[in-house]
């Protein structure tokens, strides 16, 4: 990637630029703007590509919450004067994905969820995670892939940092206890806009039965599973991940010509 941070205001973001549909990307719980770089080299000719960083570890504490970072994303959108969006969520990012999609429905032109929260999870629990336990940490982070060994040193040692860091820690364990309080169960059929789900056959933390039930609760819907990948199929998996993803844009394009 050659893209620089931008800073305006509260915001932190990377964008591609360029006349196309903006396509916002949003991180997980532990994840950041690196996760999808194969999906900004893929995407960057044909959509503007939008990477806003969520503020899980710079809201003002009363605020940290699912709801605070759903405000945050609307303000952005906002902020960008952004027509519609396609959205791309991961993990957390999709359940703020979908949360804001039912706030705005005027502001989606598509959704694509892979391995998201929103109806059921498993983390690493409601409890503050062990301090100073590497191993611990390294584990957990490899359980995010089906290949342990995709989760590169670097990627285990920023986890252990922000778990090591007391403020962020304590950041985590109460954003993940809204996003359980949070579940879409009963939201779902708001969602009017086309849906792309992708999950991994072999994720640990949203089961394959997650996107089977998101399939089912989200009208406008399809699902698609990859074999051996996990819980971040698009980085486990990006060339598949991103052929389905361009298949499916290319449809909703087609059945929103005025959109083209």
């Amino acid at each position: 990637m050659d893209l620089k941070m931008k800073k305006e205001g509260k915001f932190d973001y990377l964008e591609t630029g360029g006349s196309g549909e903006p396509m916002l990307l949003l991180h997980g719980l532990f994840g950041g703007l690196s996760n999808f770089g194969a999906q900004i080299e893929a995407f960057r000719g044909r959509y503007n590509v939008v990477i806003p960083t969520l503020p899980i570890f710079s809201l003002p504490l009363r605020k940290v919450s699912l709801a605070g970072l759903v405000t945050h994303l609307a303000d952005f959108v906002e902020h960008k004067n952004f027509d519609r969006v396609h959205l791309m969520g991961n993990s957390l990012g999709g359940h703020v994905g979908i949360l804001f999609a039912i706030d705005h429905p005027e502001s989606i032109a598509s959704i694509t969820l892979t391995g998201s929260s929103g109806l059921f999870e498993s983390a690493m629990g409601n409890s503050f995670p062990p301090r100073n336990n590497y191993e611990f940490i390294k584990k957990k982070t490899e359980s995010t892939f089906y290949d342990p060994a995709t989760s590169s040193k670097e990627l285990v040692d920023e986890v252990y940092n922000t778990v090591n860091d007391r403020n962020k820690g304590i950041r985590i364990v109460m954003t993940a206890k809204s996003a359980v309080r949070h579940n879409l169960a009963h939201k779902l059929d708001a969602i009017t806009a086309p849906t792309l789900l992708v999950w991994g056959n072999q994720d640990t933390i949203t089961p394959p039965f997650v996107g089977q039930q998101f399939h089912e609760l989200i009208a406008d819907s399809e699902l698609h599973f990859i074999d051996k990948c996990a819980h971040a199929p698009m980085m486990e998996r990006p060339l598949e991940f991103n052929r389905i993803m361009n298949n499916f844009l290319q449809r909703v394009m087609e059945r929103q010509p005025s959109a083209a």
